[in-house]
């Protein structure tokens, strides 16, 4: 690669004197011994960095003792065992919108076969060599929990979901566990009107 002209180099010196803020003098005195070329990078054009001391006002904690804020702790993370061996099963999810005849041939809802209008969410988990018996199954909000004498599944939902109008059932053929959930959809009052 050949080296830029003079001029070009002034030009680059030049800009970085402009967009600099403050020069660090112990950069000068490490490139002594280095021709103009191979002084100048990306990393001279700019401010130069901020050093390690200085603390953002955002990382400021309330309380000393506090280790993390509440809302940095994902909900379901005291499911998280990094000592339990039990594999993840194959799930699947899919968003399901209830259709009727209205719907699909006269459009009276408003509803389209976008995301936007589905109303529940389908978890489909393979649990090969399981009971309905042997599945311990917990809903929250934000968070499936699934544990099986072989498996475990602590999933994160994409939506927030009413924990108490899902219903789970085991088809003992497949060997998979069906879980549907209804959404919260606050804003369907205005969306869908």
């Amino acid at each position: 690669m050949e080296c830029l002209g003079v001029s070009s180099v002034q030009n680059l010196n030049d800009l970085s004197a402009l967009l600099a803020t403050q020069q660090d003098d112990d950069d000068d005195e490490d490139c002594k011994n280095v021709t103009a070329c191979a002084q100048m990078g990306p990393g001279h054009i700019g401010p130069p960095p901020k050093k390690d001391k200085e603390v953002s006002a955002g990382h400021v904690k309330k309380n000393s003792k506090d280790i993390w804020r509440e809302e940095e702790v994902a909900e379901g993370s005291q499911y998280d065992d990094l000592a339990d061996p039990r594999p993840q099963p194959e799930y699947e999810i899919i968003l399901k919108q209830s259709v009727g005849t209205e719907d699909l041939f006269l459009g009276l809802n408003r509803k389209d076969p976008s995301s936007m209008c589905c109303e529940a969410l389908l978890v489909k988990i393979k649990l090969p060599d399981t009971k309905a018996t042997d599945v311990v199954l917990d809903v929250k909000e934000k968070f499936l929990d699934l544990r099986t004498l072989k498996y475990k599944l602590g999933l994160h939902l994409p939506h927030p979901i009413h924990s108490d109008r899902g219903k789970a059932q085991f088809f003992s053929e497949r060997e998979e566990l069906e879980v549907t959930l209804l959404m919260k959809r606050p804003m369907d009052v205005i969306n869908m009107q």
